[in-house]
């Protein structure tokens, strides 16, 4: 089967592993189970010629030292677009697939790309939507915020989106549910590294949002104040890598105040194998989530914990909702509460080695990316 996957905008962060991981896991679960990928990118319009050439260079480059086969394929550029990169034309074309030839020889395109318009889905045989912002997108959606093309097909890795314990809309489209995939081989369980701390890498900043008419802050930031003393009340080191806004250092010494370790996260995640490298040598993840999570109580994992969770790291995280299969204290410890949180550092502490074995078994039973990209392709093209 031939899969064009149009990504969350790969080329717009080239230089952040942990983003580039969510498409990668796609990309080689795919690919193991026989598919012929092309990756569907569009280039921001921040950057230069010389700027988008280096950035798909760095990508195919780090494609291929992960094993990744797929070719590249670029969406038509147009106006101002085809002005901008007309000096390295001829470079794109020779690194990267004509776009139509892609399109016209895909059986489904798989896209991760809110914003692809109707006319580019409509070109392609089969096509289905992933949705990786459960709740926020419908939230946006339904508010008005934009608009996203029809699908044969929409996916969504939020359990309760489109049931009815949902505390959003469904917006009138139909949701299959999936859960999100790690590539198990490309994560593999390492001992633990003696003194390690348990880490995340983590957006700081982010907007307020409006639901119904009510604004409310989703910035992780919020989240992590709530916690704020919490190196203090346990004795496992805490590690934050941090995006952060230009000119807001202070945040990292008000948190070294209180006993986090913090360092920029560009340190450990300019790339996706440095940033592997990064969770793979932690000893496990503790880490909160957006406001938006905890709000509609989506039951949503994050593509950064289950990479921890394969490479037998115990995962400390907040708790999203009840879930059909996500445990409370098996591998996977989840907290409500700063005291909670405490509970569950100290409980995957006390019995380590089984709450490492556990959070592998997790990853393989449940977000196997082989085993997940076959049962979307069939879902996808009956």
């Amino acid at each position: 089967m031939k899969v064009c996957l149009a990504s969350s905008r790969l080329l717009w962060n080239a230089t952040l592993g942990g983003h580039a991981w969510v498409n990668l896991n796609w990309v080689l679960g795919l690919e193991a189970v026989g598919a012929e990928v092309t990756l569907i990118e569009s280039f921001p319009e921040r950057h230069g010629p010389e700027e988008a050439l280096a950035a798909l260079e760095g990508l195919l480059r780090e494609a291929r030292g992960l094993g990744v086969r797929a070719a590249v394929a670029l969406l038509p550029a147009a106006g101002p677009e085809c002005d901008r990169l007309a000096g390295v034309r001829a470079e794109l074309e020779r690194r990267t697939r004509p776009f139509d030839e892609a399109a016209a020889d895909a059986d489904l395109l798989l896209n991760f790309n809110y914003s692809l318009p109707q006319e580019t889905v409509d070109r392609f045989a089969r096509s289905a939507l992933v949705d990786i912002d459960p709740g926020l997108l419908q939230m946006w959606l339904s508010g008005g915020a934009f608009a996203v093309a029809r699908h044969h097909v929409n996916f969504t890795i939020g359990e309760t989106v489109g049931t009815p314990d949902a505390r959003f809309s469904d917006c009138g489209m139909q949701w299959v549910w999936t859960p999100p995939p790690v590539h198990l081989r490309s994560w593999p369980p390492r001992p633990p590294v003696p003194g390690a701390p348990w880490t995340t890498v983590t957006n700081w900043w982010g907007e307020y949002e409006v639901d119904r008419g009510e604004p409310f802050n989703n910035e992780k930031r919020t989240a992590f104040l709530e916690v704020l003393d919490l190196p203090r009340r346990t004795a496992s080191p805490l590690e934050l890598a941090i995006y952060h806004e230009p000119g807001n250092w202070n945040e990292f010494s008000m948190l070294q105040e209180h006993g986090w370790r913090a360092r920029p996260a560009h340190e450990v995640s300019a790339t996706a194998s440095g940033y592997r490298a990064y969770l793979q040598g932690s000893r496990g993840e503790f880490s909160c989530v957006k406001p938006s999570c905890v709000r509609f109580q989506n039951a949503w994992i994050s593509d950064r914990t289950i990479c921890y969770l394969a490479s037998a790291r115990p995962a400390v995280v907040a708790h999203t909702g009840p879930s059909r299969f996500l445990p409370e204290r098996e591998g996977l410890l989840r907290f409500r509460t700063p005291e909670e949180a405490v509970a569950c550092l100290e409980e995957a502490e006390a019995d380590y080695e089984r709450h490492a074995r556990a959070a592998r078994a997790l990853a393989e039973e449940h977000f196997d990316a082989e085993r997940i990209a076959a049962r979307v392709l069939e879902r996808a093209v009956p």
